[in-house]
């Protein structure tokens, strides 16, 4: 990864900034530079758009996977073993094995069991909704956020970001309605309890990330999926045919690249200038639902979507404002 760019990577242990945190999804997290440059910062927005492109395509995968009758768990646990080729090359080029030594093993596990969580359910609401409504479902993850730093870890919450949260949730609503059957609304169930334990996981990871890596966060959520999709798929286990295995071991790839792109662009680019680029799965979403199904995004799809956008940029401006002033 180091042929990015030229700025030099982090030191070794470096602090992790929470502001960061807040506004990524749970993957390799690192620092930007002091003082980036324009071609920094459009190196780092590339990156994270490419990144939203390999998220995209492995909900797409996930998808597939299930239309050919593999087992949930089956999906999370090559999702998981497979990221590990170039997650361990990144560890190898990067911080080095080192990285792997924890000092809170339980923070892993809570940090791991609430990111599992939110990815079962993700990926179940992936295979139940058109591929554009499960992926804009996803961007409800920064408002639950704001309100769960409010609840558990008392950060204050101004009106303005608690307006912007209600706002929000308005867009989610619009979403969800009207569900086409049980199996609709079951979907979208599946898809707000995945962006809610993708919140629940950002609170997990900036309760350690003061004393661990981003490396080690990833390593060890990604050994625990590992574990628990091969323990739970040993009961139900499918054996793949070879096109299916193919898109079994590209969900991992795809998946492990894409943690890795989201690094390099926040190593490339303050999270101001990058995060409003996240929004840009939903087209890569919409691209491979014509492309793949033939599917086009509901009027309240993007409708909904717009209001959540709109409410995720503004608490992204509203906290930047915050943090400046700290």
């Amino acid at each position: 990864m180091q042929a990015f760019s030229p700025q030099p990577y982090v030191a070794k242990g470096a602090p992790v900034d929470p502001m960061r945190q807040r506004f990524q999804t749970p993957a390799v997290t690192s620092t930007a530079p002091a003082h980036p440059t324009p071609q920094s910062n459009a190196r780092g927005i590339a990156l994270r758009v490419a990144a939203m492109a390999c998220m995209a395509s492995l909900n797409a995968l996930v998808k597939l996977c299930g239309a050919r009758g593999v087992p949930l768990f089956e999906v999370v646990f090559f999702r998981n073993a497979l990221a590990f080729v170039p997650l361990g090359l990144y560890i190898w080029r990067t911080t080095g094995w080192d990285a792997l030594r924890t000092r809170r093993p339980v923070g892993h596990l809570t940090r791991s069991a609430v990111g599992l969580c939110a990815m079962t359910f993700g990926f179940s609401a992936v295979q139940h909704l058109p591929l554009t409504q499960a992926t804009a479902l996803q961007f409800a993850s920064p408002l639950f956020m704001t309100a769960l730093s409010a609840l558990l870890l008392a950060e204050p919450v101004g009106r303005h970001r608690w307006g912007a949260v209600a706002v929000g949730f308005l867009g989610v609503l619009i979403m969800s309605h009207p569900p086409a059957g049980a199996a609709s609304l079951l979907g979208v169930a599946f898809g707000v309890l995945g962006a809610l334990g993708n919140a629940g996981a950002m609170v997990a990871i900036r309760q350690i990330a003061d004393t661990e890596r981003g490396a080690t966060i990833v390593f060890y959520f990604t050994l625990a999926g590992t574990l628990l999709g091969l323990a739970v798929s040993l009961f139900q286990w499918v054996t793949p045919d070879p096109m299916t295995l193919l898109l079994l071991v590209l969900s991992g790839l795809v998946g492990g690249v894409g943690q890795l792109l989201l690094t390099e662009a926040l190593r490339r680019a303050p999270v101001g200038v990058i995060a409003p680029f996240d929004y840009t799965q939903l087209l890569w979403a919409s691209l491979f639902a014509f492309a793949m199904w033939g599917e086009l995004p509901r009027p309240t799809t993007l409708a909904g979507a717009a209001v959540v956008t709109a409410s995720g940029l503004y608490i992204l401006h509203r906290e930047l404002q915050r943090f400046r002033r700290t």
